[in-house]
């Protein structure tokens, strides 16, 4: 079972690394799409911006989760990329949807139940709690404390 979390990266890995390639080298093709999705997909395209930086951000974090380095990192900046891919297939290419399935998969084992990677994720959702200076108060994120100078946090 210990083998399983770097099963998991690096299959999640590949796959952004290759399909973000894709993106720029054209080298799989690319089925044809509904068109709802085609007009989306060409909505999207008109900014000239959007698609090159959507797949140089899949690019480096496939390279981070095959490298081995600031996984987490990798884990959080796809979390919205994946939501999307997996939104668009639902409601514009559902026969589609094996892939974005699999990858949502992939990322909530990585982000929230394989180690080392979980436990730094998860702490992003803690509240920040903290020891005041003066007279004990404790206090959690947003609220302000009674000194001067702010909030503690």
């Amino acid at each position: 079972m210990k083998k399983l979390p770097m099963i998991a990266r690096i299959v999640l890995g590949l796959m952004f690394f290759v399909f973000g390639l894709n993106g720029f080298l054209n080298f799989l093709p690319v089925p044809p799409m509904p068109a709802g999705a085609a007009a989306f997909a060409a909505g999207l395209s008109t900014g000239g911006y959007f698609f090159p930086f959507l797949k140089g951000l899949e690019v480096l974090c496939g390279v981070l989760l095959l490298s081995g380095c600031w996984v987490p990192l990798a884990l959080v900046v796809l979390a919205p990329i994946i939501a999307n891919i997996f939104l668009f297939h639902a409601f514009l290419a559902p026969d589609g949807m094996a892939v974005p399935v699999v990858i949502g998969l992939l990322e909530v084992y990585l982000s929230f139940f394989a180690e080392p990677y979980s436990k730094h994720i998860k702490a992003l959702f803690h509240s920040c709690k903290c020891q005041c200076q003066h007279e004990g108060h404790e206090h959690g994120a947003g609220e302000k404390s009674e000194k001067k100078s702010g909030s503690c946090c």
